[in-house]
Parts: structure tokens; sequence; C-alpha cells
């Protein structure tokens, strides 16, 4: 399975984007008559069919460019030529498009305009997979402004659409969007439940990068719940998965939520083997500001285990890491740790040097 499928996890939504088939005119049904005089207007509406086609998929093009306030502008110009014709359901697509975008940017009122909008044009439609876009949208728009009942309303809807179609990529997806959520009302069980949910749904495809997000995000919602052993099984399986994909990046950030884990259970031969890894990989990788970290939990996981001498050496590399970086916040934290384990062992010359 390829990375890019992992997309609609990421950016918590359900994607839906017009295909270059279905804007061409052999769809578009254009009355035409024998007068002259009468053709006038069908001819009008065919032109502006066409140029509205041409717009939104410029605006598609835009929008996977990354070019989002070019791509705003196509679809609304595409949409006031819609309404011009009174096309209906491709009003609806041009505002789920639109709806979309300002969601990337960041325009959560907007996104609700368009998708209310979408949604009262295709109601009485059958056009089930348009009506659980937008009904993503407005859930992920409320969420974001903090409106959690009204998202999970909208969200609720929009599983039970993928229900019924029976696609389990966007079910997917919507149990994310949900969780997500409850995360956000503290309601980590519910949060939880959701994410068991689509651990069955990928492993059920077979698609280990979105296993890998699954399991990190289960993970931290067991160590927020305080059941940290189920969080160090879950960041385990991640893990194994990670590295298998090669991902480094997750392989970090994941080897460090399982060595602070073993931490907290005072389990500290384990968490000292986790930060090691995780610090061997960083530099690997070259992850400078990864390593300085590893560094310094390193040398509080050693010193906290009574190896005082290792410690120090770990605060050592942590300090001169922190000064390469010219971060003065780190510079000093491995300063006063550093200070502190040479006072318990007994060195105060060293540590009046530290100081």
């Amino acid at each position: 399975m390829s990375k890019d499928s992992n997309n609609l996890m990421s950016k918590n939504t359900v994607p839906l984007q017009p295909s270059v088939e279905y804007l061409q005119t052999d769809n578009h049904e254009i009355i035409t008559h024998d007068s002259q005089a009468e053709m006038l207007v069908p001819q009008n509406q065919e032109d502006f069919f066409l140029d509205a086609s041409r717009l939104l998929q410029l605006g598609v093009q835009q929008q996977q460019a990354g070019k989002l306030p070019d791509a705003i502008q196509s679809f609304q110009e595409s949409l006031a030529l819609f309404q011009a014709i009174g096309d209906r359901h491709r009003q609806a697509q041009t505002l789920s498009c639109l709806a979309m975008t300002v969601y990337t940017l960041g325009d959560y009122k907007s996104v609700i305009s368009h998708s209310q909008q979408c949604l009262s044009l295709i109601k009485d439609t059958p056009d089930l997979q348009m009506q659980m876009q937008a009904l993503s949208h407005l859930g992920n728009a409320y969420r974001h402004l903090s409106e959690y009942n009204k998202a999970i309303e909208y969200l609720q809807e929009c599983l039970k659409i993928t229900q019924q179609l029976q696609d389990m990529r966007s079910h997917l997806a919507a149990l994310n969007n949900l969780g997500l959520v409850y995360k956000s009302l503290g309601d980590f069980s519910q949060a939880i439940n959701l994410k068991e949910q689509s651990l069955e749904i990928v492993r059920k495809l077979q698609d280990n990068w979105s296993e890998e997000l699954v399991l990190k995000n289960l993970g931290n919602s067991w160590y927020a719940l305080g059941d940290r052993v189920k969080a160090i099984a879950c960041y385990e399986e991640c893990v194994k998965i990670s590295r298998s994909l090669k991902n480094h990046r997750t392989t970090v950030q994941v080897l460090n939520n399982l060595a602070n884990a073993c931490y907290a259970l005072e389990d500290y031969t384990k968490a000292i083997m986790y930060y090691e890894e995780r610090l061997k990989l960083a530099r690997e990788i070259g992850d400078k500001r990864s390593e300085e970290q590893s560094l310094a939990s390193l040398g509080i996981a050693c010193e906290t285990a009574g190896n005082h001498n290792e410690a120090i050496q770990y605060y050592e590399a942590s300090l001169e890491l922190a000064r390469e970086l010219h971060d003065p916040v780190s510079e000093e934290q491995a300063l006063t740790k550093l200070k502190d384990a040479c006072n318990a062992l007994g060195d105060y010359t060293r540590a009046k040097e530290s100081q």
C-alpha cells in the first residue's frame, strides 16, 4: 500500500474530486431547436457550461498544485457560470471543491457556508457521495471552531452514509474524524473505541501506512487515559511497522513515546534501551534536534536509575549539542542537570565549573 493511501487520515476529510470524464459536455443535456432564433439561448448555455467545466477542472489542478488562492478564484468563477445556467448538481460539486480548498487554508466559517449551500442543493438527490463529503467538511470545521456537539452530529450522519455505501476508506476517515472530536472533549474512552474500530478496518485493508498512524494515535490515547501498559503495546507495534516502512520520522517520534511510557512505569532499563535506539536513529538520519532530546532524556533516565557517571556523560553531550544548535533553553537545562548530577556524586568542583 502506498504512502498516499494515508492522506485521508492525515487531512481528516473524505476526498471527493471531480473527474475529467464527469465534466465532459456529453454528460450535460442541452435542448436544441430547429429555429435559428431559438438556438441562441441553448448555444449560450452550452458555452457557459464549457467555460464553467474548464474553470472547475482548472481549479482542481490549481488546488492539487497548492495554488489555493488561484483555485478559489477559478471555483468561484465556475460556480457563477453554473448558477447562470441553473445546473444545481455542478453548483454543489463546485461548492464542495471550494469547501475543501478553504478548509486547507483554515477558513472554517467559509467551509461551513459552502458545505451548507452544497447540502441544500443535493438534499433531495441520490448523490450520497457528495452528501458524505459535505457532512465531513461540516463536522471537521465545527471541531476546529470547538463547537463539538455540532461536529458530532454531522460526523455521525457522515458515518451512517459511509456504512450505507459500504465504503471502507471513507468509513475509516469518518471514524478518525469523530475520534478527534471526542479526544478534544477529553473523552478518551470513546476516542479509543473509535480508534480500535479504525484499526480493524486498516488491517482488513492491509494498509500499513494507516495502521501505523492509528496505532500511534491509539497509543497516545491510552497514555492520556493513564494505561501505560496498553500504550506501550500500541507503540511497540507501531515502531515495528514504521521500521518496515522506513518511515524514520514516525519511528523517532514513537520511540520517544515508548521510552517515556516505560520511564513512567519505572522500567528504566527499557526506557534507556528505547532512548538509545532513538539516539542511534537520530544520528543516522541527521536529526540534531531529536539527538539532543535523546541525550537529555538518557541523562535523566540514567540518573534516576542511579547511574550518575553515565548521566553526566549524556548531559555533557546534550550541552555541547544544545550550544551547536544555538538553543539557550536546552543549554540552560543541560547545565542545571549536569550541576545536579555532579553534586550527587560529590564532585563539587565539577559542579561549580558547570554552574
